[in-house]
């Protein structure tokens, strides 16, 4: 499994639209083949910053859901309006998180 997690970061008079855009991705990636999850939360209205997280279960589904045509397009809407910084973490000793 990958762990896509981070922050973007849009101006604070656009956060209004790109959570619009957003919750359209996010509505056709989580149907996508190989999406566990998909989510953005609200840190700081203020400062327009997003946290994210997604789970996929491998390489594949992750880097077809980049090269899906909604994806690329929603980056080039918001290329150089969106910053941030977002990593990807291979899991692999998933348990519940009392468990030792």
């Amino acid at each position: 499994m990958l762990i896509v997690t981070g922050y973007m970061q849009v101006d604070r008079a656009d956060l209004a639209q790109f959570l619009r855009d957003l919750q359209a991705l996010a509505t056709a990636t989580r149907q996508r083949v190989g999406n566990i999850s998909y989510y953005a939360a609200v840190d700081d209205p203020q400062a327009g910053r997003l946290l994210i997280s997604e789970r996929w279960s491998d390489q594949s589904a992750l880097s077809a859901h980049l090269d899906a045509p909604d994806t690329v397009a929603f980056v080039r809407r918001w290329q150089g309006r969106m910053r941030g910084e977002i990593r990807k973490y291979d899991a692999s000793n998933e348990r519940d998180l009392t468990e030792v």
